[in-house]
C-alpha cells in the first residue's frame, strides 16, 4: 500500500493507494478515531452499488460501526440540490449528529455530493472518500466539493477536507472501458500542467494503464495525487496556484453544461479543453508543439479532441461567463508554456476564446 500526505497543518490527511486495500476499511476507521457511538452514512450510486456497496458495509459493521446507506443514480444529474435533500433526509432519519462521519464511495459525482452534505449537515461533519473511478483521483483530494446549478457546474460548494482517502485499485476493474479512458484525462492534466517526465512516461504507457495493469495504474495514479496533493497543500482554497488544477476545465465545464451533463463525460470535456487551452496558448505566442504533443497524447488514450460540432457556440460562450474562472469582465484560462508548465492568464480575449471554440469543431 502506497501512502501520501495532504500537509494542511492539523487538517492534514493520508491518501492510501493500493489494491485490494478496502478489505481494511475497518482497521483504517478505528485508527483515524471515527466514532463508532454516532451512526455513519455511507452515499453510493447504482451503478457501484452494484460491485461494492454490501462488501464495504460488511468490512464497517465488522468492525463495531453502525452503518445507513444512500443510493443516488448514477450520473452527473445526481450532484443537484433536490438529491441533496435526499441525502440529508435519510442522514436525519439515520439519527446522524455532529460526531458522525459520511463516506463517499464511488467516484466525482458521489464524491462532490457526499462531501457537499458533510460540509452542510449540521454545519459540518466528518468525511470519507473512497473513490472507485480513475477520475476521482483528482477530485476525491482536496476538499472541493459541491453541486450544478443547471446553468453552472459546481457553483453551489465548499471547502471541506476529508479525513482520509482510501484507493482501492482492484474496485476499477469494474470500469467500463470509457469510464477509465475519461478518468486517464486527469491524469494526464496532472502531467501536462506540472512534470514533463510523468507526461511522458503516461504516453509511453498508454495502453498498460488504458487496459489496468496494476503496477502501472498505482504508479500512475500515485504520481497524479502527488501532484493533487502537493499543490492543494500550498493552496487550499485557491487562491492562486491552485487554480493550475483547471486546465481544461474552463472549456469543458461549459461544454459539459451546455450538454446537458449526459452527451460528454466529464474527463472527455475535460481533454477537449486541454486542447482548447494548447491552442490558445499557441495563439498566444507559445511553441506550436504544445499543442500538437497534447492533441497527441490524448488520441493515443482514446479521448476526443474535438468538439461536437452541434453544441452551439453562443451557448458554450454563455456557459463560460456563469463559470467560477469568470472574474470581473475577462476570461481566466489555464494556458500551457511547455509541456509541464502552465500559467495563469486572467485576461484572455473572449474574441480569441471563440475562435478556438470554433477551431475545435474542426478538428481531424
Amino acid at each position: 500500500m502506497r501512502e501520501l500526505t495532504v500537509d494542511l497543518g492539523e487538517r492534514s490527511y493520508p491518501i492510501y493507494i493500493g489494491e485490494g486495500i478496502l478489505d481494511q476499511v475497518g482497521e483504517l476507521f478505528i485508527k483515524h478515531k471515527l466514532s463508532n457511538a454516532s451512526p455513519l452514512l455511507l452515499v453510493t450510486d447504482s451503478n457501484v452499488a452494484k460491485f461494492h456497496l454490501e462488501p464495504v458495509v460488511k468490512k464497517i459493521q465488522e468492525a463495531g460501526y453502525k452503518v445507513a446507506t444512500h443510493v443516488v443514480a448514477a450520473g452527473e444529474k445526481s450532484k443537484s440540490l433536490s438529491v441533496l435533500e435526499e441525502v440529508v433526509a435519510t442522514a436525519l432519519e439515520a439519527g446522524l449528529d455532529r460526531k458522525s462521519s459520511v463516506i463517499a464511495l464511488g467516484g466525482g459525482v458521489v464524491g462532490d455530493l457526499a462531501g457537499f452534505v458533510a460540509a452542510s449537515y449540521m454545519r459540518g461533519v466528518r468525511f470519507i472518500q473512497i473513490p472507485t473511478t480513475i477520475l476521482a483521483h483528482d477530485s476525491s483530494v482536496g476538499g472541493k466539493v459541491a453541486v450544478n446549478h443547471p446553468l453552472a457546474k459546481n457553483i453551489i460548494g465548499a471547502f471541506h477536507q476529508p479525513e482520509m482517502v482510501i484507493y482501492d485499485t482492484a474496485t476499477l476493474k469494474t470500469l467500463p472501458d470509457r469510464d477509465v479512458r475519461e478518468g486517464l484525462s486527469e491524469m494526464i492534466k496532472h502531467g501536462l500542467i506540472w512534470d514533463a517526465g510523468f507526461t511522458a512516461w503516461l504516453e509511453e504507457n498508454a495502453e498498460k494503464l488504458v487496459s489496468l495493469d496494476q503496477e502501472a495504474l498505482q504508479y500512475g495514479l500515485y504520481e497524479g495525487c502527488k501532484v493533487k496533493a502537493y499543490v492543494v497543500s500550498q493552496d487550499e482554497t485557491e487562491n492562486g496556484l491552485r487554480a493550475i488544477l483547471n486546465l481544461g476545465h474552463t472549456i469543458g465545464h461549459a461544454l459539459e453544461a451546455v450538454a446537458s451533463y449526459n452527451e460528454l463525460h466529464h474527463g472527455e470535456a475535460i481533454s477537449i479543453g486541454m486542447v482548447g487551452a494548447a491552442k490558445l496558448a499557441v495563439k498566444l505566442g507559445n511553441p506550436e508543439h504544445i499543442y500538437t504533443v497534447t492533441k497527441r497524447i490524448l488520441q493515443k488514450f482514446g479521448l476526443p479532441t474535438r468538439l461536437p460540432a452541434h453544441l452551439d457556440t453562443d451557448e458554450i460562450m454563455r456557459a463560460m461567463m456563469h463559470d467560477k474562472k469568470f472574474q470581473e469582465g475577462t476570461m481566466v484560462f489555464i494556458i500551457p508554456t511547455e509541456i509541464g508548465k502552465v500559467e495563469i492568464n486572467k485576461s484572455v480575449s473572449a474574441a480569441d476564446v471563440r475562435e478556438v471554440v470554433e477551431q475545435l469543431k474542426q478538428e481531424a
